[in-house]
């Protein structure tokens, strides 16, 4: 890539994080957390809402106190019990597999990671089953405070429909593109804005172009499209 290029888009990021703060505010500091329950809690949240989610957390700690309930429990009544966040079946299996993996290593915990570079945690991370690029970023980034940037599909779509990222680019790739462009810091809170203008502008199908504060410098706002 030219150097002109990668100029553009750092200065294109720079203004979308500006724009955002103007029209979300800065984000409060996220609460650093035991990074396994992190990463439990991230694995429910794939493919389903906030709400449903947290239900299926807060139930399986309600009936099983600790890590080493979850990972011993009869798999059938797991699943059960994670039944309102949804994929139940996979998200029970992925969890015990996970937990038995970490037993192996002689403690019930993601410790260790804390002392690991960014680059090693994350190659760490990624030999659980399951777990990818965001995952393992919002763990990095929510539970333990580093600056890097996980990719949802929010942040994807609005992304790629401002320029950043190329069209038809995989989040996997992208996940090793973006972080290049964002100003040191700035990670947690353009991740944060991002999602909440997803969610409340930039949808998936019927954007709200017309108060899209990235309107200016958003392409796809002023062009033909199938809202998809």
């Amino acid at each position: 890539m030219k150097t002109t290029e990668k100029t553009r888009l750092r200065r294109l990021i720079a203004w979308l994080d500006v724009r955002l703060v103007k029209t979300y505010g800065e984000p409060a500091p996220y609460p650093s957390a035991d990074p396994l329950d992190g990463l439990i809690a991230t694995i429910l949240s794939q493919n389903t809402s906030d709400t449903n989610s947290r239900r299926a957390y807060d139930a399986m700690r309600t009936e099983f106190p600790t890590w080493e309930h979850v990972m011993n429990a009869p798999r059938g009544h797991l699943e059960q019990v994670l039944k309102p966040g949804g994929l139940a079946t996979t998200k029970s299996a992925r969890i015990q597999r996970i937990l038995q993996s970490i037993a192996e290593t002689g403690s019930l915990s993601l410790d260790p990671i804390k002392k690991m570079a960014n680059e090693e945690a994350e190659a760490y991370l990624m030999g659980f089953d399951g777990v990818g690029y965001k995952t393992v970023r919002c763990v990095l980034m929510f539970n333990l405070g580093r600056d890097v940037f996980p990719i949802d599909t929010h942040v994807h779509r609005v992304l790629t429909r401002v320029g950043v990222i190329p069209p038809k680019m995989a989040t996997d790739r992208a996940h090793t593109y973006v972080p290049q462009f964002i100003a040191k810091g700035r990670c947690y809170p353009l991740h944060i804005n991002l999602i909440r203008h997803g969610r409340r502008i930039c949808h998936p199908r019927n954007p709200n172009c017309g108060q899209c504060a990235l309107q200016s410098k958003c392409a796809f706002s002023s062009s033909p499209h199938d809202n998809s």
